[in-house]
């Protein structure tokens, strides 16, 4: 009797490699485990970058990124894809035909533009590339920063729900705009879900953690809702436990040192 063949869960995350270990393709790895599912990697670039910064950047020829590409897409099938660091207008527009020729769906895109550190990973001339490419994802994560990048004024706490519509409707697609660069006057932390599919908003609320140890968040929300969405659940509720896990990946973390910087969040618990 032929035993029955389960196949895996699996999620593909395309983003630049952290040496460090804290953020990027390490960070996805570890979300994407800790949360349940296989992982798979594209990497864009890799980085010199330790908890104190990013010293280098060292691009993927293109010609070695379309082989990562065609060789996971065409033999896994993948739930979920999470994108993350893409430097240059040319890995933009290679990494946008690849995933329109295999027909991709499910994409959670962190616009990354800048490390937690402050050190830019996006040259200024991508960032109309990337403009260009969002309405392509299910999903896409900015921070203040970002958004603000995004949409081209300042966000407050005044305007934060509003500004989340704006960008959703500007770019087409649905919006997790996080609030972790707002000043929070309570003891809770709020991000702002913009559905595209029911052109609504949904308030998430978290614990609010006193920890500087932050490094790694965007890249392992992103991928955890990524992952969630693999695992079977609707956006709302793979955006909720994706802010969840985060969030208690923070608390794991909030008291342990790892260099001399800016540490990493906690993944899964280990001591």
């Amino acid at each position: 009797m032929e035993t029955i063949k389960t196949p895996y869960k699996s999620v593909l995350t395309i983003a630049g490699s952290d040496s460090g270990g804290g953020a990027g393709i390490q960070a996805d790895i570890k979300s994407i485990s800790a949360c349940g599912a296989y992982a798979a990697s594209v990497i864009t670039a890799t980085t010199a970058q330790n908890t104190q910064g990013v010293f280098d950047i060292h691009a993927i020829p293109i010609t070695h990124l379309e082989k990562q590409l065609d060789a996971v897409l065409s033999d896994i099938r993948f739930g979920s894809v999470k994108i993350g660091m893409l430097h240059s207008c040319e890995v933009i527009k290679t990494v946008a035909s690849k995933l329109s020729a295999y027909n991709v769906n499910n994409i959670v895109l962190d616009p990354v533009m800048l490390a937690t550190s402050g050190d830019k990973l996006i040259t200024d001339n991508a960032i109309d590339c990337l403009k260009g490419f969002l309405p392509k994802a299910s999903l896409i994560t900015p921070n203040i920063p970002e958004a603000e990048i995004l949409i081209g004024h300042k966000i407050s706490r005044k305007n934060f729900k509003d500004s989340a519509i704006e960008i959703g409707k500007k770019y087409n697609t649905s919006v997790l705009l996080k609030g972790g660069h707002l000043v929070q006057e309570t003891n809770k932390m709020m991000d702002v879900l913009f559905n595209k599919k029911t052109n609504k908003n949904l308030e998430i609320f978290n614990p609010k953690i006193k920890t500087n140890n932050t490094h790694g968040t965007g890249c392992s929300l992103s991928t955890s809702i990524a992952t969630f969405l693999c695992l079977g659940f609707d956006l709302e509720v793979a955006v909720k436990r994706g802010c969840g896990y985060v969030n208690q990946a923070i608390y794991n973390g909030k008291n342990m040192v790892l260099g001399k910087g800016n540490n990493p969040i906690n993944h899964f618990g280990l001591k």
